[in-house]
């Protein structure tokens, strides 16, 4: 077998590697990172997630819900190979995570069921580590489930691949139960133990004549990329050991090739198999830094994840891409020079005090203030080659929210900081319109939990409530009005008289004010004030809402020599929109989004269905460019509509929908609707 780039003569690793575990939602992939830390001899029994025991999901919110909703990190080794295993949670509400791992890690394993209806949340996957250029191999999980062959799963599932999935291994069943399996490149086959290492066995006569197909045609799909093996296949020769895991290696970590490997990761089946395959075909970080275009780097760090500890201490995750980092090295970044007081290994939420990390090690970094995550920072004071950002997600649900008690405010904001820079997919946004706090994220369940962690980690309780519309309102028909203000209340009263034009414009012209005074009769010194007087108003017109696209003209006026001042033509221009524009035909605006959504195919019409439900416009659909199977869907939407969108849109797209919306224009609402949004306001503004 060739040699690993990573490898000196005598077989002592020179790095170590980094793995991604990642795949759809309950595919079993912090039941496999048990498994692997169990047949490491990292822990002594393999945990349960229905127990609560895994080394995994062991922050409260995930043993709540039964569901990763961060990264679980986990060092160990076999064989004496060094590994970091990161498992990315399954949830499209928290796929986000793993964004910053899959940039620097050496090859993902994406874990993936025996079943067709996983494939379009498998294809979006694997679109993401195709693009990203990384390694990647395919585990089917739970065989001891499968109720369909293997040659037929894999059939199903290589739509969602642009690369071949390369079968490596087929099962060997036994009244129904795969009860052990061939390695198609070794040439041997091996029965299940149950939570221990397989045994080699003879190969049953019954499985000869497919392990045969099966292995050419392994061997057929590794000829693709090697015209050498090919002419050998055509002479009907058989191509040495080394020179079919040669290929292996190679088209695995050029991205030809996507490897498929079989097990169950509760049973403990498969794993070794698996670690064996990892130790010798995963490339190492040298490799990786390539990949990503750096530089000859000296010493560099990559920030993969924030966290904080309940006492407020921060911990910067990071990979080591070359050189070393100790307790006390000074790392500088785009944001500043830290030094690092503390270097940790982890274990799930175990982290232990360690010394020196070296290339490709994942540790944690203490008190990087100025780091955040995606940095990449030096150890050399050299100026830093940055690795591009993944690209940030837009928001696609939203609450808004409050503390229960105003002591906490600023505590809530510390916090909500802190929140943000742990999780990449929370934004939160003060809107001005609504005058409500939002805090924004990937979904009802994203941001239940972030709210749970706000107050389980943070100590800062707060009460939720929908998000409002920004509506608005805007005039018909215009109207010339007069405002005078007279006040007399001894010593200098108060004076001011105006006559103001109303008339509408355009849609999106927003306001506009001029004047047409002759012969002084508002002198110039108070117009300022008038038109000060008249946005004030125009704050919450005769509908409570902000008025938009309406011209106002100063026309004529008078004042008094003694008692006229700034306030008081202020106050007669406010009186003048107060007393006009209830006669210039006043009509609820209410915002439109224009939204791009993204579905397989074969949910278009249903999606279709749900915008026009939505009082939604289609503007059209059509295929989406790199994506087989998918179209974009082009709609305008009413953002009162918009809420619970994603809900809808991820239930008929087996959870893979997505949308981006951005605000498009304002648009008259009328009838039945305007008369529940006033209503609705009006109850709001009393209760207030």
């Amino acid at each position: 077998m060739a040699q690993s780039s990573g490898s000196n003569g005598n077989g002592r690793i020179r790095s170590a590697r980094c793995i991604a575990l990642i795949g759809p939602y309950l595919s079993g992939k912090t039941t496999l990172l048990e498994a692997i830390l169990a047949r490491a001899g990292v822990i002594t029994r393999q945990g349960k997630i229905k127990d609560k025991t895994t080394v995994g999901d062991a922050n409260q919110e995930a043993r709540e819900h039964g569901m990763s909703v961060e990264l679980n990190i986990a060092d160990c080794e076999y064989l004496g190979d060094r590994f970091t295993f990161i498992d990315c949670p399954g949830s499209i509400e928290f796929q986000h995570e793993a964004a910053n791992v899959l940039a620097i890690a050496d090859a993902a394993i994406v874990v993936c069921e025996p079943d067709p209806k996983r494939v379009p949340s498998l294809q979006v996957i694997l679109k993401q580590l195709e693009d990203l250029g990384l390694p990647h191999a395919l585990f089917l999980n739970k065989i001891d489930s499968f109720d369909t062959r293997v040659r037929d799963v894999l059939a199903e599932l290589q739509p969602a691949s642009s690369k071949p999935l390369v079968l490596r291994q087929i099962p060997i069943w036994d009244n129904g139960i795969a009860t052990g399996f061939v390695d198609l490149a070794l040439d041997r086959a091996f029965v299940y133990r149950e939570h221990a290492p397989s045994e080699i066995i003879e190969a049953p006569n019954s499985i000869a004549e497919r392990k045969k197909e099966a292995r050419f045609h392994m061997l057929e799909q590794l000829a693709d990329y090697d015209d050498e093996l090919m002419e050998q296949l055509l002479s009907d020769m058989e191509p040495a050991r080394d020179r079919v895991f040669d290929d292996l290696v190679r088209e695995f970590r050029e991205g030809l090739i996507v490897p498929v490997l079989l097990g169950s990761a509760e049973n403990g089946n498969g794993i070794v198999r698996l670690l064996k395959v990892l130790r010798h075909e995963v490339p190492f970080v040298g490799d990786t830094v390539k990949r990503l275009g750096l530089d000859d780097p000296k010493s560099l760090v990559h920030v993969l994840k924030t966290t904080y500890s309940a006492h407020g201490g921060k911990l910067s995750v990071a990979r080591v891409l070359s050189g070393e980092v100790g307790d006390g090295t000074t790392l500088s970044g785009p944001n500043g020079e830290d030094r690092v007081a503390g270097v940790f290994s982890l274990v799930g939420a175990q982290s232990t005090k360690r010394g020196t990390a070296g290339a490709g090690e994942v540790v944690a970094l203490g008190r990087l203030e100025h780091a955040k995550t995606g940095d990449t920072m030096s150890a050399d004071g050299d100026a830093v080659q940055a690795i591009e950002a993944p690209e940030v997600l837009p928001p696609v649900y939203g609450v808004a929210i409050s503390v229960k008690e105003r002591k906490d405010e600023v505590k809530m904001s510390t916090a909500l900081a802190k929140l943000m820079e742990e999780d990449s997919g929370i934004r939160v946004e003060n809107n001005a319109d609504t005058h409500q706090l939002l805090l924004l994220g990937q979904g009802e369940m994203h941001l239940r939990v972030a709210l749970e962690r706000l107050a389980r980690k943070y100590g800062v309780a707060v009460e939720k409530r929908p998000r409002l519309v920004p509506y608005k309102e805007t005039i018909r028909e215009g109207t010339t009005i007069r405002g005078r203000h007279k006040k007399q209340s001894g010593g200098h009263g108060q004076f001011g008289d105006v006559v103001v034009e109303i008339q509408p414009l355009p849609r999106g012209s927003g306001f506009q004010f001029g004047e047409k005074v002759v012969g002084g009769a508002v002198p110039r010194q108070y117009i300022p004030s008038v038109e000060i007087g008249v946005s004030d108003y125009l704050k919450s017109g005769p509908l409570g809402f902000p008025v938009v696209d309406v011209a106002v003209t100063l026309k004529d006026g008078s004042f008094h020599s003694v008692d006229s001042s700034d306030m008081a033509f202020r106050q007669a221009g406010r009186i003048a929109m107060t007393d006009g524009m209830p006669r210039c035909s006043p009509v609820l605006l209410e915002p439109v989004m224009q939204v791009q959504i993204a579905v397989p195919n074969d949910a278009t019409a249903t999606v279709t269905g749900i915008v026009s439900q939505r009082r939604g416009r289609i503007q059209g659909f059509y295929p989406r460019e790199g994506w087989p199977g998918w179209d974009l869907v082009n709609a305008q939407i009413p953002s009162s509509e918009m809420d619970d969108l994603i809900v809808e849109l991820r239930s008929a797209t087996a959870g893979v929908g997505s949308f981006t919306a951005a605000f498009d224009h304002l648009s008259e609402l009328t009838g039945k609707l305007a008369d529940q949004v006033l209503a609705s306001h009006k109850q709001q503004f009393a209760a207030e």
